[in-house]
C-alpha cells in the first residue's frame, strides 16, 4: 500500500514542492495513523517552504489536517479505529496519511466536519491564545488587527465581536475590508502605501480618542511594524505573530521606549500546545463557539493535493480570503 505526499529537498518557491509516492507508514508505540480527508493551508507552510523557518531537509510540509484513524500502535488506549480526529502544528500534513503521537490529536465533535476542522484548528487556536493569553481581552477594548480578512483575521473579527471588543482591521482591498466588517470588525481600512506612511493616523486617533490602541495584533510583519508602533498607546503591547511581508529586521529597545514604553512579544502556537491539556481545551472552546454559531468557518478556496503549488502562489499573492484547504 502506497500513499502520495508532498516533499521538499530544497528551500525556494512553490515549484520546489514535489509529489512523492511512498509506502504507507505504520504507527509505532504511542502513535496512530490518520487517513487524511482534509488538509489546512497556512502562511506558516510558506515560511517552512522558503526556509524562513528552516526545516531539516528533505521534509514534508503542512501542519494541519483532519481525518480518520485507520491504524493504532501499542500503548494507545484513548483512541479507536474509525475515530475522527484533527491536529495542527504537526509536520507532514500535505499527504494522504500521516503518523502522529496520540497526544497530538484532538477528537472532533459530530457538528464539526473534517473540512472545518482542517481549516480552523490552527487559526482558531491562534486567536484563542492571542485574545485570552497574549493580551487578555475582557470586553470594551478597541484593538488594531492587521490582515483582518485572512483566515485568522475573519475568525478574530467574529471572536472580538462576541467579546464586545471593537476590532479595527486592515486589509489590502476594499472588498476584503467589506468582508472583515461583515464578520464583525467595527472598522476596516485599506493598507496601502499612504496608510503605511501615516495616512491612517488621524482615523486611529479619532477611534481611540487620541490615546492609541492598547494592543496591536500584527501578522504582516516588516511593512506594518513602524505603523503599528506609532498606533500603540503608552505601555501598549505589540503582538507579532506572523511575517506575511517579511520578517521584522530588528527590534530596537530605544524605539520601544520612544513609542511609549511599549511591550513587544512574539508568541507561538507551538509554545501553548506544549502545555499539558491546553490543546484539547482550546479546541473545545473553539468548537463550542462554532456550535453556538458565534464563529462560522469560511472555506473560500479548495485545492487538490496535485495543485499545492497553486495554493501557495495564491496565498503569497494575498488573493485568498478566509480559509483554504486541500483535499487529498
Amino acid at each position: 500500500m502506497t500513499i502520495t505526499s508532498v516533499k521538499i529537498s530544497e528551500f525556494g518557491g512553490p515549484d520546489v514542492m514535489q509529489l512523492v509516492n511512498q509506502p504507507s507508514p505504520m504507527p509505532q508505540t504511542g502513535e496512530v495513523r490518520v487517513k487524511l480527508t482534509a488538509i489546512g493551508v497556512n502562511l506558516i507552510d510558506t515560511y517552512h517552504r522558503t526556509g524562513l523557518y528552516p526545516l531539516p531537509l528533505p521534509s514534508g510540509l503542512g501542519c494541519e489536517g483532519a481525518g480518520v484513524i485507520d491504524a493504532i500502535g501499542d500503548g494507545v488506549d484513548n483512541l479507536t479505529i474509525g475515530e475522527r480526529v484533527g491536529f495542527c502544528m504537526a509536520m507532514g500534513a500535505y499527504s494522504e496519511a500521516i503518523i502522529l503521537p496520540h497526544t497530538s490529536l484532538v477528537k472532533l465533535p459530530d457538528n464539526v466536519s473534517d473540512a472545518q476542522a482542517a481549516a480552523v484548528l490552527l487559526k482558531g487556536m491562534t486567536v484563542d491564545y492571542l485574545f485570552h493569553e497574549t493580551f487578555a481581552l475582557t470586553g470594551g477594548e478597541t484593538v488594531l488587527f492587521h490582515a483582518a480578512a485572512g483566515g485568522v483575521g475573519l475568525l478574530a473579527c467574529q471572536w472580538a465581536k462576541h467579546l464586545d471588543v471593537a476590532l479595527i482591521g486592515t486589509a489590502s482591498t476594499e472588498a476584503k475590508c467589506e468582508m472583515a466588517r461583515a464578520h464583525g470588525a467595527a472598522h476596516c481600512f485599506i493598507l496601502d502605501e499612504a496608510a503605511l506612511a501615516g495616512g491612517l493616523r488621524d482615523s486611529f486617533n479619532q477611534l481611540t480618542d487620541g490615546k492609541g490602541f492598547p494592543v496591536v495584533y500584527d501578522s504582516v510583519g516588516k511593512s506594518t511594524y513602524q505603523m503599528s508602533l506609532q498606533a500603540l498607546a503608552p505601555l501598549g503591547t505589540f503582538v507579532s505573530f506572523g511575517n506575511a511581508s517579511g520578517p521584522i529586521e530588528a527590534v530596537s529597545p530605544a524605539a520601544l521606549a520612544a513609542a511609549g514604553s511599549v511591550y513587544f512579544t512574539r508568541p507561538t502556537l507551538a509554545t501553548h500546545m506544549a502545555r499539558p491539556g491546553w490543546m484539547q481545551k482550546s479546541a473545545n472552546r473553539l468548537f463550542d463557539l462554532m456550535a453556538r454559531k458565534i464563529i462560522n468557518v469560511d472555506i473560500n478556496q479548495t485545492y487538490r493535493l496535485a495543485d499545492v503549488a497553486q495554493a501557495h502562489r495564491d496565498l503569497e499573492a494575498r488573493i485568498t480570503t478566509g480559509c483554504s484547504i486541500i483535499l487529498p
